[in-house]
């Protein structure tokens, strides 16, 4: 009985503690500022796997990158990096199909390339209206491509 006891108390410990350092990371990654909920998809397949690949996280302005942190883990790194001056905005769209369950109701998709790769950032309004604005306020000399 008292082992039971003993090991519920070690799991009902392990899970505060799991989700108070959960807790402090996405406190540290907003501390700076600058950040907004934004759902990534990766090397975006076509239009017709249309709610798979999403994953849900949080995009941090750190100069001339945007650093995109899943938000569903204890990483303290951001997952992906995307540099300001190798991002080519593509187009922007709605959610539609399967994506709107996958995603937040008011989010925007923006069809992208960065560095060859094609990736779907989706965002609210006011995030997107941020993230163009942050990257036509690019230094004078860099190419940018805002569709």
């Amino acid at each position: 009985m008292i082992l039971a006891l003993t090991v519920c108390g070690a799991v009902v410990a392990l899970v505060v503690v799991g989700l108070f350092v959960f807790g402090l990371r996405r406190r540290l990654i907003q501390r700076s500022g600058g950040t907004f909920d934004c759902s990534l998809r990766w090397d975006a397949p076509g239009r017709g796997d249309a709610g798979k690949g999403w994953a849900y996280g949080v995009a941090r302005y750190n100069g001339d990158r945007v650093e995109w942190y899943r938000v569903f883990s204890y990483s303290p790194r951001p997952r992906r990096v995307l540099e300001r001056s190798a991002i080519e905005v593509a187009g922007r769209r709605l959610p539609d199909g399967e994506e709107e369950l996958a995603l937040l109701s008011d989010a925007v998709v923006l069809t992208c390339l960065h560095r060859g790769t094609r990736l779907e950032l989706a965002m609210s309004e006011d995030a997107l209206t941020g993230f163009l604005a942050w990257l036509e306020a690019a230094p004078p000399g860099q190419r940018v491509n805002v569709a």
